[in-house]
């Protein structure tokens, strides 16, 4: 993944806000801290962006290693101040060399496999995610089920997807959509505007997968006992929803 300078500028200061708002009700930080208070560390976190998942299972005194390609991400994350079982690291999920077998649990939240865009990289990924699992170690992960009836449009006109309160103001997100059935790839462009000003805008390149296309990536890759849930509340799992792996 490349990111530009816009999204550093954008995205990274505004992450934290956004997300509270967007991401925080879904109870993905509760799974996550939980598997890995059940499993033990240390704790790999690929696309740990700002810390909303990895600094509350460091608070639980686990050893936490933070991947991350975005220089920015990392910089607000170092900011908070994390605590002293947190190393931080700027690289990608393809080729990051951290010491093989070293982690009881690798994780990947809110869909952060998806900007893998094409097979030869979500295998690369997830090769060296088995790499640097200890014997019996786990890889959990999370994306969308795409619902088919959105899906089937090709392009979305800009429309409000969040408000959210930053630094005292109200900041509103503005989401256009464009989707290529064939690459099963979308890019999605955010523009921020407050006070009535345009901010700015960036855009994000998303793949989307199918259950299956995902059991068979993790067996290429070795991974051989596979959960799926629908939900962070360990529901069944079921089709146009949330998609939650736990793989060994």
């Amino acid at each position: 993944m490349v990111y530009e300078d816009v999204y550093e500028k954008l995205l990274a200061r505004s992450y934290d806000d956004l997300y509270r708002t967007l991401r925080d009700p879904s109870g993905d930080v509760a799974f996550y801290v939980a598997l890995a208070r059940d499993i033990g560390g240390p704790v790999l976190e690929l696309g740990c962006g700002t810390g909303r998942v990895l600094l509350p299972i460091a608070a639980t005194g686990v050893a936490c290693v933070g991947l991350d390609t975005s220089p920015a991400m990392l910089d607000v994350l170092r900011g908070k101040q994390p605590p002293a079982n947190v190393e931080l690291v700027q690289g990608s999920m393809e080729t990051f060399a951290l010491g093989d077998g070293r982690f009881r649990l690798a994780m990947s939240p809110f869909r952060v496999l998806q900007h893998l865009l094409d097979v030869g990289s979500q295998l690369a990924a997830l090769a060296n995610v088995r790499r640097h699992l200890a014997p019996g170690g786990v890889f959990a992960f999370d994306v969308f089920d795409p619902k088919l009836d959105r899906i089937a449009v090709a392009d979305e006109a800009e429309h409000l997807a969040a408000t959210f309160t930053q630094d005292g103001r109200q900041i509103r997100r503005w989401d256009a959509v464009h989707r290529d059935p064939t690459t099963q790839v979308m890019r999605v462009k955010f523009r921020f505007e407050a006070d009535g000003a345009d901010l700015g805008a960036t855009e994000v390149t998303l793949r989307w997968f199918y259950r299956y296309e995902l059991e068979h990536l993790l067996a290429r890759a070795g991974f051989t006992d596979v959960t799926f849930y629908g939900g962070y509340d360990r529901r069944p799992w079921r089709a146009e929803g949330e998609t939650v792996v736990v793989a060994r």
